[in-house]
């Protein structure tokens, strides 16, 4: 009996330690804590899910070449201001976005407002790596934002 109990504990003990790495999570070295990018765009799909949601944003830059942003966002068992209904394809919105180091057209959501300014959720993600509070309050998007989806 004795032995059985220490043969169980050992196969346990084997299993926990080789499924350690499952637990490992990336980090955010790709991304520009310092910076804010804003982008206005349209939804061209809302994948709510774990570990990360994600958006795909179709965005018409100065040019008016049309650009094709794929953004993560917070994870869906977190709750708070992500729902699966928070978007929909064809919704226009604003979205302020930690940008990528490499100038690549993805990010990390920090928020997402409106055409009108609404905050339909925000990330509360550090605006710098010093920075572990959310912000008190953001600003609203200036008046001359082109309602085209430009950005």
């Amino acid at each position: 009996m004795r032995n059985r109990s220490a043969v169980i504990f050992l196969l346990a003990f084997g299993f926990w330690i080789i499924s350690l790495p499952l637990f490992a999570h990336h980090g955010n070295a790709a991304y520009d804590y310092e910076k804010t990018t804003t982008i206005k765009g349209t939804v061209t799909a809302w994948i709510f899910a774990n570990p990360h949601s994600l958006m795909k944003l179709d965005v018409t830059d100065d040019k008016g070449n049309l650009e094709h942003w794929v953004l993560e966002g917070n994870a869906a068992s977190l709750g708070g201001d992500w729902h699966k209904t928070t978007l929909k394809s064809g919704d226009v919105v604003i979205v302020d976005v930690m940008p990528p180091k490499n100038g690549a057209q993805v990010g990390r959501i920090r928020r997402i407002l409106r055409p009108d300014g609404t905050v339909l959720a925000d990330a509360h993600l550090p605006s710098t790596l010093n920075d572990v509070a959310p912000p008190q309050s953001a600003p609203k998007p200036t008046a001359d934002s082109n309602s085209d989806g430009s950005r």
